[in-house]
């Protein structure tokens, strides 16, 4: 590790605090629209000084003082967002529930919380890289599968990154022998300062006494699963073992996420229902027009815990799907039919199935039976998708344009189902439902 490596978290303190000032600076200019006085400046400075130490604290819990957030700085946006959410609160205990400053500025502090926050993201993103220049850094990959693949290609052909890789082992070949001498000739002759490895690999188990030794030369190690979700937002299929499903992936009960998720459910959902229930004689009519049939449908599907729910659906087939593939072009579809599944209106229905607990908003998508005992057979771990509460809409469908139609589709879509189960939160929930209702009116506007 270069010498500007070793100083970046004191930089990156340092300015925390130099933006930390300059945001309370701007915040009392803009409260009071004048250049900010030495003594209003001192008599708000003395209680902020202590949020600082606070928020340093909280920073420094949240990682955001490892080179590693240096590193994935597509991180940076939600450990800033989860951080200051912390913050706030903290802030308004100090200010409101321990009166012991003259001041009680609610005004002040609302500004200078968006200030701040804007300062930091926009220190740590983008002016951190002009104080501390400095050139790509050499890493090997040690892994397997096309994931691996697919991760040396995005590394190396892209300027973001602030590493790129030297060399790529691939454990494929670990029977060949020698590797482990192979690899660490690369390191010692690249001078590779991060190595990023599938650790839940067993051949990587074998190279680990070899690579031990670099700790103690300051290399970073970096899990292959950590960097791949971070820059494609899904788990890599190829490099899960049964380990890592017991590692990452819990099924209990989160107690405050479950409450604030069920509530939003119930909430948002018996608004849309009551809002769109008058499309419902109007579509209902245009599908019976066109297919003389009732204009709903009930299908199984299979819900959390692989247990059949059966859901709600306005009909926009001639015939209900058992489980085939369903492509644009399906001749099953009707006119209506093509109309309200491009704009999701075939699913306004399926609202009744969140208010009674069957779904959520917001989880992955429920298959359909026939589907579902499919794919159980074809795709190693598909049944631990289940094991949360399926949704109206997903990470997955936020990510992929139309619904899988093939066996490498779905593996695609259970990559995303399985990125949402490990880091499903509040706050992803939101980032979903705001990424749904922007898709559904761009297609609007289509």
């Amino acid at each position: 590790m270069t010498i500007v490596n070793k100083k970046e978290p004191l930089i990156l303190f340092l300015g925390d605090i130099i933006f930390f000032i300059v945001a309370l600076w701007i915040t009392l200019f803009v409260r009071y629209f004048e250049i900010p006085t030495m003594a209003n400046l001192e008599s708000h400075m003395a209680p902020f000084s202590i949020l600082f130490v606070v928020w340093v604290i909280s920073f420094y819990v949240a990682g955001l003082y490892k080179k590693h957030t240096l590193i994935l700085k597509s991180s940076l946006p939600k450990i800033l967002f989860n951080t200051q959410i912390t913050n706030i609160f903290v802030a308004i205990l100090f200010f409101y529930f321990i009166p012991y400053f003259s001041i009680a500025p609610k005004t002040n502090l609302f500004i200078y919380l968006v200030v701040s926050s804007l300062l930091i993201y926009s220190w740590r993103l983008y002016i951190f890289n002009f104080v501390t220049p400095r050139q790509k850094q050499n890493a090997i990959l040690i892994s397997r599968g096309e994931e691996m693949r697919e991760l040396e290609h995005e590394i190396n052909n892209n300027d973001r990154y602030s590493f790129n890789f030297s060399s790529v082992f691939d454990l494929d070949n670990a029977s060949e022998g020698n590797l482990d001498k192979k690899i660490i000739e690369d390191i010692e002759i690249s001078g590779a300062s991060i190595i990023v490895a599938n650790f839940n690999d067993n051949e990587t188990d074998v190279l680990l006494p070899k690579l031990y030794k670099f700790i103690f030369m300051k290399a970073q190690f970096i899990d292959t699963h950590e960097i791949y979700e971070y820059i494609f937002d899904r788990v890599p299929l190829s490099m899960t073992n049964y380990s890592w499903f017991i590692e990452n992936i819990h099924a209990g009960n989160k107690i405050a996420y479950d409450f604030l998720k069920r509530s939003m459910d119930l909430l948002i959902a018996t608004f849309l229902f009551i809002i769109t229930l008058i499309l419902y004689p109007f579509v209902a009519l245009a599908i019976w027009l066109e297919t003389k049939t009732n204009p709903f449908i009930v299908q199984e599907r299979v819900g959390k815990d692989n247990k059949i729910i059966k859901l709600y659906k306005f009909r926009s087939m001639t015939s209900n799907d058992n489980g085939k593939w369903v492509t644009e072009d399906d001749n099953r579809i009707t006119k209506v039919g093509k109309v309200i599944r491009g704009s999701r209106i075939d699913e306004l229905p399926q609202l009744i199935n969140v208010l009674k607990g069957d779904i959520s908003l917001i989880g992955p998508r429920p298959d359909i039976k026939g589907n579902f005992d499919r794919l159980e057979n074809e795709l190693p771990y598909y049944t631990i998708r289940n094991v949360v509460k399926p949704g109206l809409s997903g990470w997955a469908q936020t990510h992929q344009e139309i619904p899988p139609q093939s066996i490498e589709e779905t593996k695609i879509r259970l990559s995303y189902d399985l990125f949402y189960i490990k880091n499903r939160s509040f706050v992803l929930d939101i980032k979903i439902a705001l990424q749904t209702l922007k898709t559904l009116i761009s297609r609007t506007g289509k």
